[in-house]
């Protein structure tokens, strides 16, 4: 006599409890659950896929009372100003949507695109905002569409410049650098791509072992992408053992 086994299967998604930042309403979104969230791949400026649920499809949160989106590392506490001009630009405009369950790609991408208005709209930080804006650009690489991929990688792109402007280089601002260098790399702009990863080989200061070995990797792949269109190499790339 044979004897079946059943394995109990957790659900990918598990709801949490959120308090809006500007209605101060609660609601609930889902994530999903930490076990499930090892990516089977990672593309070199970080974009993850994964056998079942992906994760960032379920980063950006929207209060379906107000509409006011955010991520967890957006504003905590709404400023009066930030507040009004909420308010006044989507909160009255708002038409309640939920978005607390399953997310399809296209139901993803609002959310994302919501959060951008918001973030936009309040003068949200400038790294909340870049990393939106990369996350756009992921949206449309899952799906293949390279247009809107380039476009939004070049947002991306200029917003992480003015991250890095407002911050300045530290010890811990390695990843910064190194993902500068990488979004250079992959809109074309191939002697910036060398200036930023060099940043990241050369800068004593800078001891993050992963981000410097991803450095020179990159300038191996940058080093050979420029050969192959025949582009004039830097000096500093004229020496393949700098790589």
């Amino acid at each position: 006599m044979e004897r079946v086994v059943k394995t109990l299967e957790l659900e990918p998604l598990y709801q949490i409890k959120i308090i809006c930042p500007h209605c101060e309403e609660e609601f609930q979104t889902s994530r999903v659950r930490p076990s499930l969230k090892k990516a089977i791949r990672t593309d070199s400026d970080f974009c993850a896929y994964y056998k079942n649920e992906n994760p960032d499809f379920y980063v950006v949160r929207v209060c379906p009372h107000c509409g006011f989106t955010s991520t967890e590392h957006s504003t905590v506490q709404l400023s009066e100003q930030q507040t009004k001009i909420f308010k006044d630009k989507i909160g009255n405009r708002w038409q309640s949507r939920e978005y607390g369950g399953h997310r399809s790609w296209e139901e993803a991408l609002e959310t994302y695109k919501l959060g951008l208005l918001c973030a936009q709209v309040i003068g949200e930080k400038e790294r909340v905002v870049a990393s939106l804006l990369q996350h756009i650009a992921w949206m449309y690489r899952y799906q293949g569409n390279e247009e809107q991929e380039l476009r939004f990688l070049k947002f991306s792109l200029d917003s992480y410049v003015r991250v890095y402007e407002l911050e300045g280089v530290g010890a811990n601002n390695a990843k910064l650098l190194y993902l500068i260098g990488e979004l250079h790399r992959r809109t074309g702009n191939f002697n910036e791509a060398v200036r930023w990863f060099s940043r990241v080989i050369n800068d004593k200061k800078i001891m993050d072992a992963a981000m410097i070995r991803a450095s020179r990797e990159q300038w191996s792949v940058l080093r050979e992408q420029m050969l192959a269109k025949n582009y004039q190499l830097p000096e500093e790339m004229q020496d393949a053992s700098s790589s």
